[in-house]
């Protein structure tokens, strides 16, 4: 069993930055893989970043490759996401994720249902 909590969203301008954190509790958080996803009001859950297990490999949406980084300390059991020259459709609630599906996950981490744990969300809403 994994809990996830997401923290670091907030209102920005655009242009800003933000550094959103998802503390992971619960054992073997090294063995997940994790994502982020965000869903804004009205759209479907969409898929933003993930990062193997290792820190090996790293996947970014092409709508914010360049602008956002994801990243993990394994040792602080915490997934990061550094958001960078935000837009307006930036705005949406960011979820953070874990997987436990191994070589799954390695195909299909742009998937929502490749992950068995999601934390409660974290609202970032960037203004024009």
């Amino acid at each position: 069993q994994v809990q996830l909590v997401e923290s670091g969203g907030g209102l920005v301008q655009a242009g800003g930055s933000l550094r959103l954190s998802c503390a992971a509790s619960g054992r073997s958080f090294s063995n997940y893989g994790m994502g982020w996803f965000r869903q804004a009001p009205g759209k479907e859950r969409e898929f933003v970043a993930a990062i193997s297990w290792s820190s090996g490999n790293t996947y970014h949406a092409g709508s914010v490759k360049g602008r956002f980084t994801i990243s993990r300390d394994n040792a602080k059991n915490t997934v990061y996401l550094q958001m960078n020259s935000l837009k307006p459709e930036d705005t949406a609630v960011y979820y953070c994720a874990a997987s436990s599906r191994g070589p799954y996950y390695a195909i299909n981490y742009h998937r929502t249902g490749t992950y068995d744990y999601w934390g409660q969300g974290t609202q970032v809403t960037v203004s024009s």
